[in-house]
């Protein structure tokens, strides 16, 4: 059964040393002298069985200078292009720039989706900012991934990551695809009524060693939600090894497993096969 990663972060030595000093000294902090390297995310990967992964830039430099360049991420997803899947970010505050990167990035440097993270632009999916670059990630073909639920930059604000302000996105662009990350925690029955009842819309489970997830979203991927639920481990915050071997010990149907671990991220990421 193949496996994919549908959400893991480009924290290299390289890309941590190439954000702003406030950043970079943040991420030193917890990794100490061990910086993640490219190798690692591979050798990782091959521990748990994974086949491929996305890796996600991150631009959000207007509110909190933080960025982790779309070019980076191209120049690493092209040193292993069967094993790397690679997410533009842009800053929605930049404007038609902000459009114009995505276009580029993804026609020219082949990216497969948009990340977008509400609470370090200062503005919710919802937001009538936002919606030009929905046009564009809908023109160019690619799906919108969201940080969704908490998260722990000091200074930031949970009230841009409420799932429920996806469920206007889906509605207003329905041939749009949309990820909720995280699968929206506090907030997780929010985050699955808005996949449920959106035939647009899904969710990962990126960042939660599944030992941690509530019940709760396992049965409802037995059931209502079993097409929309994704894999995701948000490397290096949590081992995809880890990630993978915790969900071999829950009891889920194979026809589940597979949707989960490969079948919805076929169906969401456009170009795989």
């Amino acid at each position: 059964m193949e496996i994919i990663d549908t959400h893991a972060q480009l924290w290299t030595e390289e890309a941590i040393r190439s954000m702003p000093a406030a950043m970079r000294d943040g991420y030193i902090r917890i990794f100490g002298d061990n910086l993640p390297t490219l190798q690692d995310t591979i050798a990782d990967m091959d521990a748990a069985g994974v086949s491929r992964s996305v890796v996600v830039a991150v631009d959000a430099e207007t509110r909190w200078d933080y960025r982790v360049s779309n070019e980076l991420v191209a120049e690493t997803v092209a040193r292993h292009p069967d094993r790397l899947i690679g997410f533009a970010s842009v800053d929605p505050n930049k404007g038609e720039a902000a459009g114009r990167e995505l276009r580029r990035a993804v026609e020219s440097d082949g990216m497969r989706g948009l990340k977008l993270l509400p609470h370090l632009v200062e503005l919710r999916a919802n937001d009538p900012v936002m919606y030009p670059l929905y046009e564009v990630a809908l023109e160019v073909g690619v799906p919108v991934l969201f940080h969704m639920g908490t998260q722990f930059h000091t200074g930031t604000k949970l009230k841009y990551c409420r799932p429920i302000d996806v469920d206007e996105v889906a509605v207003d662009f329905p041939d749009l695809k949309l990820i909720i990350a995280h699968f929206g925690w506090p907030w997780y029955e929010e985050a699955l009524a808005v996949s449920h009842r959106n035939v647009n819309v899904y969710f990962n489970i990126a960042g939660w060693a599944p030992k941690r997830i509530p019940r709760f979203v396992f049965e409802y991927m037995r059931g209502p939600v079993k097409q929309k639920a994704l894999l995701g481990s948000d490397y290096p915050l949590v081992s995809r090894k880890r990630v993978v071997g915790e969900l071999a010990e829950i009891d889920m149907p194979d026809d589940v497993r597979e949707h989960l671990y490969s079948r919805n991220a076929l169906e969401v990421i456009g170009g795989l096969k």
